[in-house]
């Protein structure tokens, strides 16, 4: 694995899009299954669906001073108002991970930052229902963060934080969500 000073993950999008449990998965990879240091903080609105919510990664080998997100090194949007609402906190050599489907960037956006779609609501509707998009961005996530984490640290954690008769759906999504981006974007 990388060695990693800090490294901020922030995914965000409407309450009921899963966004505080990619966090929550994500946490539980990086620090139980990876034996790293990680932070896990989440915002969201009084409305427990439909309204804006975030959650937020700070990954570290050493202690981590500070647990929010300053400016993302990946930021994952999986709504406009999420995004038009975070993106000024990406760094400008950034990764941007969207759903095209819910997701406009603009001209001016993708020149500072790398751009990766996902239709991760299309995906999780072709398993049966869109409440696996967050797995699927989960899956699509995996290639970009791979050099801190391994896939079986991922799927354990999946596996941790999501109701045991889903985990295989959730499963296959986050297999959908890999696969679509690798297959897309082949360097990874």
């Amino acid at each position: 694995m990388t060695p990693i000073k800090r490294f901020e993950i922030r995914i965000a999008g409407f309450g009921g899009q899963g966004v505080v449990t990619i966090g929550k998965i994500l946490g539980t990879a990086f620090t139980v299954y990876e034996k790293k240091n990680s932070v896990n903080t989440q915002s969201y609105g009084p409305e427990s669906r439909g309204g804006a919510c975030r959650s937020e990664v700070v990954l570290s080998d050493g202690e981590i001073n500070y647990p929010f997100v300053r400016k993302a090194d990946i930021f994952v949007a999986l709504s406009q108002v999420a995004f038009d609402k975070y993106v000024a906190d990406l760094k400008d050599d950034g990764i941007l991970l969207i759903d095209p489907n819910g997701v406009s960037v603009p001209a001016s956006a993708k020149k500072s930052c790398t751009v990766y779609e996902v239709p991760a609501m299309e995906l999780s509707h072709e398993i049966g229902s869109t409440k696996f998009q967050n797995s699927v961005a989960l899956g699509a996530l995996y290639p970009l963060i791979k050099p801190f984490v391994t896939e079986d640290s991922l799927r354990k954690a999946l596996t941790d934080n999501v109701p045991p008769k889903t985990v295989d759906p959730n499963m296959k999504a986050f297999e959908k969500g890999k696969t679509y981006l690798t297959s897309h974007h082949p360097d990874l």
